[in-house]
């Protein structure tokens, strides 16, 4: 899958989210190898640099983990501290500006909870 790049962010951070992403669906689960560097340094046109340095953020994080000789591999329970990690990033990055526009509208949880029309 290709990554469609934006402006505002780093390539390596989207290569970060990226792998994060293929973790919180499924498509890598815990126990599997992530793809090596040189793959998605290929598959994503990037410099593989950029791509090991999105790798060493999720080692960081504690969502990956360094088999020597086998390759990185996604650490059991990755999934559920990514959910804590963008849970806490959207409340205290996104929420508030979100909180302010439904308060500045004057909508309800009932008018935020209808479907769309």
């Amino acid at each position: 899958m290709k990554i469609v790049w934006n402006e505002k962010d780093p390539i390596y951070l989207q290569i970060h989210q990226y792998l994060a992403q293929l973790i919180l669906e499924g498509v890598i689960q815990e126990g599997d190898a992530l793809p090596s560097v040189r793959q998605l340094a290929v598959a994503q046109h990037v410099n593989p640099i950029t791509v090991s340095k999105a790798i060493a953020m999720l080692v960081e994080d504690g969502i990956a983990l360094k088999r020597r000789g086998l390759g990185m591999f996604v650490a059991e329970g990755a999934a559920e501290q990514l959910k804590i990690q963008l849970r806490a990033r959207f409340l205290s990055e996104e929420w508030p500006s979100i909180h302010q526009r439904i308060t500045l509208l004057g909508l309800s949880l009932t008018d935020l909870l209808k479907e769309p029309s």
